[in-house]
């Protein structure tokens, strides 16, 4: 027997799709886990893996989109004097 889904955001979970959307709800409005966990009924240690996971996710997402993903070279210079003592040189990094 297959059980229908509870919520189509996460799989096997046992929170309902309308606690989930509650949970994001006051993740967006930057509410403490403690606290969603007191609105919501949920434990602490449920809310914290829940909220983890959502950052993980929005990292992923985030990397994707950045244009500094992937690898990069990096070009490092000195400009100044050559046989100057006490001179400083201009340190120069280029992306």
């Amino acid at each position: 027997m297959i059980l229908p889904m509870k919520n189509k955001y996460i799989i096997r979970s046992r929170i309902s799709e309308k606690k989930f959307r509650e949970i994001l709800k006051y993740f967006a409005e930057d509410i403490e886990a403690t606290k969603i966990a007191n609105l919501t009924g949920i434990s602490r240690i449920s809310i914290n893996k829940i909220l983890k996971s959502i950052r993980v996710l929005m990292s992923k997402e985030c990397e994707k989109i950045s244009k500094f993903s992937g690898e990069k070279e990096i070009d490092e210079s000195y400009f100044g004097a050559k046989r100057a003592r006490g001179k400083r040189n201009t340190h120069i990094i280029g992306v």
